[in-house]
């Protein structure tokens, strides 16, 4: 298990910045004074990255993380931060891993204790996300799992076979009996916990939930819990009536069965056509 105090520590650090998809006027202040502290920035492109830090009379070193030399890019920004340098991560527009490069970098660095700190400030779901060292596409933010230990679990046993990372809020005075859930229903699964975001105590937990678990009664403020979708070929074990009942239930919503389909099948990860067989099959 690492834990990573992201402010009380003096560790090389990577940062997740984000950039505005558009309007300039967007950048924070807090990501303009990370780009002029950091000793090296990684971007997709150096001439449009190159733009935008002239916007804001940033001066820096820039080296070019694109998808087609990630591994070997990953590397290199690994080294530098074996070397005591600092370096941000930039899309040309949007978050780093967002449908951007950026994962293999997180993955590598936060195992081997690196600060990984994400930037956005405002939304809790895609920091803790990008910052994991879990793989942030596809995902599903499930938000606040219920109260009841009984609701929980049978929540929880509806997530059980997806393969996609899920991402759950959680308060602190709840938070140890999630965890027993979610190891309980879900095995001991990869899991990163978030607390404070942002924040002068913001911590980055990653190991498991068993490990997560041993620690978690000494922990407060906001928490955001990343966990490890299922890795196994779920598709075999999956109960087709609860998908013929997700989609009667998104019809009973107002969605025409075309689109209900659609929903199931984004949120399973299951082909449409296979939903749209079984619905059939169901109908006869």
């Amino acid at each position: 298990m690492n834990r990573q105090k992201s402010f009380e520590n003096e560790k090389p650090t990577l940062y997740l910045v984000p950039t505005p998809i558009g309007n300039l006027s967007e950048m924070t202040q807090r990501a303009v004074d990370v780009l002029n502290a950091v000793d090296v920035i990684a971007c997709e492109d150096t001439r449009t990255s190159g733009q935008l830090l002239k916007h804001f009379g940033i001066k820096k070193r820039l080296i070019a993380y694109q998808n087609f030399n990630e591994d070997s890019s990953a590397k290199g920004i690994v080294n530098l931060l074996s070397q005591g340098q600092n370096v941000a991560l930039i899309s040309d527009a949007g978050y780093p891993l967002i449908n951007d490069p950026g994962q293999r970098v997180v993955t590598e660095a936060s195992a081997m204790g690196f600060n990984v700190v994400p930037l956005s400030g405002c939304s809790a779901v895609l920091n803790a996300l990008v910052a994991s060292g879990l793989i942030a596409q596809p995902f599903i933010f499930v938000g606040f799992l219920p109260q009841s230990e009984g609701d929980r679990k049978r929540k929880l046993k509806e997530y059980r076979n997806y393969p996609m990372t899920m991402v759950f809020y959680e308060a602190p005075h709840r938070i140890s009996r999630m965890l027993k859930d979610c190891l309980e229903i879900l095995g001991d699964r990869r899991c990163c916990l978030a607390r404070e975001i942002t924040k002068i105590h913001e911590e980055f937990i990653r190991g498991t939930l068993k490990e997560i678990l041993e620690v978690s009664d000494t922990l407060k403020g906001e928490i955001v819990v990343v966990v490890d979708g299922c890795r196994d070929d779920y598709s075999k074990d999956i109960d087709y009536g609860t998908l013929i009942s997700m989609v009667n239930e998104n019809v009973e919503l107002g969605m025409s069965k075309s689109e209900a389909v659609k929903e199931v099948a984004r949120k399973t990860g299951i082909s449409k056509n296979r939903i749209y067989e079984l619905v059939h099959q169901g109908s006869c």
